[in-house]
């Protein structure tokens, strides 16, 4: 199963679903999904990395708190990523995005201001594992 992201409908705010062939892989395309709708991801270039490191023992707190660390440093250093990695050893954490700052010609998509824990779940599916939550906007 090769990574991907979708979406879902949800009243004012936007679902995202990451699917990956590991729960890992899921939290990446789910960080994709999150960042596209901010901007097309494809034109961002991955001239900066941050690292992102926390301690989470259950999968679906795991996912919001990996989206929101990742929220948070965009925001704090004007940045937009790209590009994601995760790895997980038992309850920590560890991961990095690649991105750029933001630069006037980019196209803003919507504001994505969190992760939530509205319809929150990761599981193992047929095909590997799904990562989705509702994000505010």
């Amino acid at each position: 199963m090769r990574s991907s992201y979708s979406y879902f409908d949800h009243d004012a705010d936007i679902g995202i679903i990451g699917c990956g062939e590991t729960a890992e892989a899921a939290f990446v395309a789910a960080a994709e999904a999150m960042f596209a709708i901010m901007t097309d991801i494809t034109t961002v270039s991955d001239v900066i990395r941050i690292q992102v490191g926390f301690e989470e023992s259950d999968l679906e707190l795991a996912l919001v708190t990996w989206l929101n660390n990742l929220l948070t440093e965009a925001r704090m250093e004007g940045l937009i990523f790209s590009r994601f990695a995760l790895q997980r050893n038992e309850t920590n954490w560890r991961g990095e995005a690649r991105g750029e700052p933001w630069r006037a010609e980019m196209e803003r998509g919507v504001e994505v201001k969190g992760a939530t824990l509205t319809m929150l779940s990761v599981k193992q599916v047929e095909a590997g594992w799904e990562a989705r939550c509702v994000v505010d906007v």
